[in-house]
């Protein structure tokens, strides 16, 4: 069973992007993207990317990012 930790501050998404984490998405209790990889962000966005030409956007503020440890 993987376990889960939320990623909320800056210092957690460094770390996923340093890290390559695998993250999963929710949004309005839906989960949006399973298995991507924070590739950048900002105060307002996150940028993550599931394959070599998928980046997604995502609202900070809107959504909930978990990294997955297996």
């Amino acid at each position: 069973m993987p376990t889960i930790r939320r990623l909320f501050t800056d210092h957690d998404f460094h770390e996923a992007v340093d890290r390559k984490l695998h993250i999963r998405i929710f949004r309005d209790s839906h989960l949006i993207e399973a298995d991507s990889f924070v590739v950048r962000f900002t105060d307002e966005t996150i940028i993550t990317q599931s394959s070599v030409s998928d980046l997604t956007y995502h609202p900070r503020k809107e959504c909930q990012f978990f990294e997955l440890k297996k």
